[in-house]
């Protein structure tokens, strides 16, 4: 292909590209309707001004103060260390001994009470958090300070569920372990290889 019909090859693929362009959603049109101001205004927080707690919604709030899981502990969960409530639950599908029913359910018993207390404590100091932003008398670094005892109060949350988990298998076989995965839809790969986890 000689210079100039190369040339003219790319000016028409550019043209191509940029007729498509303009084709896309969302691009300008003579003929197209004005997008009303208060869609272009709104925000996925709108709304969420009203409410008690405004870093939490009420569902967030009440899994807090309920000392729910909240996903914190997936971690351990997916990788063979089973939740204490979900054990107990499966508790005669997974042949427990007495002995192991009464070690996971105190083990569940603390993983509740310290998680319940946390996420009050959470629920608190956002709410503080809250009323200090409003007021508007407050330092940045009192703020940062805000901030990082709510993150550190996170983490102890995260940590009480995944510890009770860690606790669980260590009270289980490892055949128990297996069937718990088998019995929750986890065998179907990942996860690393099962460790006896039992005393």
């Amino acid at each position: 292909m000689n210079p100039s019909k190369a040339a003219l090859t790319l000016a028409c693929a550019l043209s191509m590209v940029a007729a498509r362009a303009q084709a896309q959603p969302g691009s300008a049109s003579p003929n197209a309707s004005p997008i009303p101001a208060s869609t272009l205004n709104s925000t996925p927080y709108a709304g969420e001004q009203s409410r008690p707690t405004k870093a939490l919604s009420e569902r967030e709030a009440d899994d807090l103060r309920s000392g729910r899981g909240m996903g914190l502990s997936k971690a351990a969960e997916l990788n063979h260390r089973p939740g204490p409530r979900h054990v107990l639950d499966l508790a005669d599908q997974l042949a427990l001994s007495h002995a192991q029913r009464t070690e996971v359910q105190a083990v569940f018993d603390r993983m509740d009470r310290d998680a319940k207390a946390l996420g009050a404590m959470v629920i608190d100091r956002e709410r503080a958090l809250d009323a200090r932003l409003v007021q508007g008398d407050f330092e940045r670094l009192d703020v940062e300070r805000w901030i990082e005892e709510i993150a550190r109060l996170q983490a102890r949350l995260r940590f009480t569920h995944i510890d009770a988990h860690l606790h669980t298998a260590r009270v289980m076989t490892q055949p128990q372990i297996a069937a718990y995965d088998r019995l929750r839809g986890y065998d179907g790969g990942g996860g690393g290889a099962i460790h006896d986890h039992s005393h």
